[in-house]
């Protein structure tokens, strides 16, 4: 099920889709209403998938709106509380571990980035999408690469997905504190590796996911592996 909330200030918006600006001895032109979009949790091990879809108010600045990897968990939770009070809408949802078993993690990403911007309350012009890999939507879109880093309502999408996901991923920690949820928030590092060959999978541990379905195997190499893939 998506997990959603819209911003109050929805309401603030006309009826119609388009919204009006008139520029000084110009003919009038039309702004479209722009909705980014970004996931995060594409590359861990564990649990759901997160996607977020958010309509920025132009009259109302964010300052400091970054990719969310690089931002401090303080400086993400900051802003993701700014956006969540500034945005005209926004939305937070998911797709299960179960989700993500049935149709694998890119099919179920676009499952989550469907329900984002299905859950919002107005309804966008465009949506601009990070990466490469487009959700079938009814809604002209296009996809940008590093896009949370280069447009500001992706890059605020990508903090409330952020945010959402790591707070999740405290819970998580408390249910099953051998692995360091809290720290590696469901990556491969190397210590949750290390309890995962000592432990083995605990529920939330995607089986699916190649680098724990071959520790899962017998004959499995002790390989080194790339740690350092994080969404």
């Amino acid at each position: 099920m998506a997990h959603s909330a819209s911003s109050k200030n929805a309401s603030l918006l006309p009826d119609s889709t388009q919204i009006k600006l008139t520029l000084p001895d110009e003919a009038p032109a039309a702004v479209a209403i722009e909705c980014g979009v970004d996931e995060v949790g594409i590359g861990s091990a564990i649990a759901e998938v997160y996607a977020a879809a958010c309509i920025l108010d132009p009259d109302r600045r964010i300052n400091g709106l970054r990719d969310s990897k690089i931002l401090t968990p303080e400086r993400r939770k900051e802003l993701s509380d700014r956006i969540k009070e500034r945005a005209l809408d926004y939305c937070i949802a998911t797709a299960s571990l179960e989700e993500i078993e049935k149709f694998n993690i890119f099919g179920a990403t676009m499952l989550a980035m469907q329900r984002a911007v299905a859950g919002l309350k107005l309804t966008p012009d465009i949506v601009l999408i990070d990466g490469n890999r487009m959700p079938k939507l009814s809604i002209r879109a296009r996809t940008i690469i590093k896009g949370d880093a280069k447009i500001r309502s992706i890059s605020a999408a990508s903090i409330l997905a952020k945010v959402a996901r790591d707070e999740v991923m405290l819970k998580y920690h408390e249910q099953f504190p051998q692995y360091g949820f809290a720290q590696n928030k469901g990556y491969l590092t190397e210590f949750h590796l290390a309890c995962l060959k000592s432990y083995g999978p605990c529920p939330l541990h995607r089986k699916g996911y190649e680098p724990v379905r071959l520790l899962l195997l017998p004959e499995a190499p002790d390989q080194q592996m790339d740690l350092d893939v994080q969404s």
